[in-house]
Parts: C-alpha cells; structure tokens; sequence
C-alpha cells in the first residue's frame, strides 16, 4: 500500500487543489494582431511584448515534450494572431515533434482570424495541423470593419477558401463574439454561411476582457443567442463531455442549408470551471492557469537560464495546482488587460 501512495504521489500530472487535471494545452506565439476588435484590443497599443522575449521554435518544442509528459494530449495555438509569427509552419512542427518526443500523437489545432490563411494553410497542414478555429464576427464588409476597426473582410473570405482547397484533415469551425442585438440579427446567416461550407459554427458569449468590460451587463447572453438559433433552425441536442466549453446542437438539413453542428460557449452565464481541463502557456514563456487570471508562473527565465526539464515540470505542476475553482471568484480583470497576451 506504502508503494501505491507513493506511485500516486508523484503521477506526473497537472493536477490542482479541486481534482482537475489539465490535458489541453493553450499556446500563444505573439500578443500583436492585426485587428483591433473592439472588444479584445484598443485602437492604439503600445505595450507590445518585445521580440526577443518571444520563444523561438526549438523552445516551443521543449516545453510541448514536458507538457506531453504531465498529462497533456492536445494543444491550440493562439495569439493575439499567430499567422502574424513568419515562422508559424516551423512553430507548428516544433510543437507537433515535442508531442512526439513524449512518445504522443498530438491533437494539434490553430485559432486565427484567417488574414493570411491562404498564403501558408498548405504548409501548416505539411507541419502537422489538424484543426482549425476561424474567429468571424460578421459576414457585412461594413459591420466587419466597424467591430474590428479594419477593412479585412474579403482577406478572411479569401482565407477561406484556401482552407477549403486543402488538404486540412480535421473539422474548421468558426467563432463568432455576440456583442449586441445587431450580433444577433446576424446569426442566421452566420450559420448558414458555415453549414453551406461544412464547417461548425460556435457562438462565444462577450466576456468582460478588454475594451467594453464595463458594459458587460448590457450585452447579448447565451440564453438570448439560443432564442434566435431555435427561432431559425430546427435543434437537437447533442451530447458533449463535461470539460467541452461549447453546449452544441445538430441543425436539420432545410432548403437553404445542408444542416451540421452548431455550438455556443457561455462562458460567463454557464461557465465550465468546475471541468476545466486548460493550461495556458503565453508567447513570453509564462503558464496561467486560467485566461482570467492575471497571474502567472515563469518559465521562459529559468529555461534560458539552464534549468532541466524536471525543474520546468515542477514550476509547471505549481502553476497548475494554484489554479482557482472559477473565474467568477477572481478578482476583477483590469481594462487594461486583453485576451491577446495569453491567447484566447
């Protein structure tokens, strides 16, 4: 029994105090985007991290190997906007190769607003890529601008159909932030638009981060985003883990569209916390727990201080056991705070 306890002690897992244990990796490569969405980022930005504290890709390898050593089994890569790193393709292949250095087969995924897709979608699919996020906010040139702050629509469309001419071997879904009543006028053709493509859409609940926290309260919630779904679309339930962050539904197949999976995240009406399975690593090498959280634990100075693997693994099982029941419990996130710096 004294053996089994012991075993048990030292399972090299990333657990925390509330039983959870992290098998979803979040990887950020850069806090700059090349949108300003009015709910992420502010129309001027200064505070950019610097470039050389960026991790390079032999770094991103080293860390996906621990990770894939504590538990963790898949891995999205974020930003701010990824595509942005010129060395995304061997980004995605030094993750990939870390997984495998583990003995791990990865479930490696990109989320990205697509501005670029077209010109390296073929070579992420070659670096390993299997899935895909594509955050779209509205189908209208003009609302795109208006919520973004750039005219980049027809680059996102463009994107598109680059995905669509490849070789992607897994599912492309597509995001959506509610921000208002005209958000919700745009739903319907926001889905339609993603069942014609065979692609999943997925609905996010407006989080208080950035920008417009202050008008939280006044935002669209899950609840009203189901209102207009099942006003517009035939749903039924599909049935998901506790740890997925989207309630998901089958739409039937109509005249107008060829019916598939739909998704909304209520992050904040119905959050997922109690069944998180998320561990963040940022851009600049640090781990947090949680993308409310605005502390974290370093990384990136011991590693190119000489630190061993084991030494990193501790510093990242601390991190991960320090993580709170539930973001509602934390402290109020500054305005000045944006999901760019550790991904979203």
């Amino acid at each position: 029994m004294t053996w089994l306890l012991t075993d048990l002690m030292y399972e090299p897992l990333l657990l925390d105090t509330f039983g959870r244990t992290a098998t979803d990796l979040r990887i950020s490569v850069t806090d700059r985007c090349n949108l300003r969405c009015v709910y992420c980022l502010p129309e001027k930005v200064t505070d950019w991290l610097k470039r050389s504290d960026l991790l390079l890709p032999e770094e991103f390898r080293r860390l996906a190997k621990i990770a894939a050593t504590l538990g963790v089994t898949q891995a999205r890569i974020t930003g701010g906007e990824p595509l942005l790193r010129p060395d995304l393709p061997q980004i995605v292949e030094a993750v990939r190769e870390g997984f495998e250095d583990a003995g791990v087969e990865p479930d490696l995924a990109l989320t990205t607003n697509g501005i670029g897709l077209d010109r390296v979608i073929d070579s992420l699919v070659d670096a390993g890529l299997q899935r895909l996020n594509v955050s779209i906010d509205s189908l209208d040139p003009v609302r795109f601008a208006e919520l973004s702050r750039r005219k980049r629509s027809s680059d996102v469309l463009r994107g598109l159909d680059a995905v669509d001419a490849s070789t992607l071997p897994g599912t492309v879904k597509l995001n959506t932030v509610v921000v208002d009543q005209q958000s919700l006028a745009e739903i319907p053709a926001l889905v339609t638009f993603a069942l014609e493509r065979g692609y999943q859409w997925r609905a996010i609940e407006f989080m208080p981060i950035g920008p417009l926290a202050a008008s939280f309260s006044s935002r669209p919630t899950a609840h009203d985003i189901q209102r207009v779904l099942r006003e517009s679309f035939e749903l039924t339930d599909v049935i998901t883990a506790a740890s997925e962050p989207a309630r998901r539904w089958s739409v039937a197949p109509s005249d107008t569209h060829p019916g598939g999976i739909i998704g909304v995240i209520a992050s904040m009406t119905s959050p997922f916390c109690a069944s998180c399975t998320r561990t963040r690593l940022s851009a600049d090498g640090k781990i947090y727990s949680c993308l409310f959280s605005v502390d974290s634990v370093d990384l990136h100075t011991p590693m190119r201080a000489g630190a061993s693997d084991e030494e990193l693994a501790e510093l990242w099982k601390d991190a991960m056991w320090a993580k709170p029941a539930g973001h509602q419990l934390l402290a109020p996130v500054p305005q000045s705070y944006s999901m760019s710096k550790i991904g979203g």
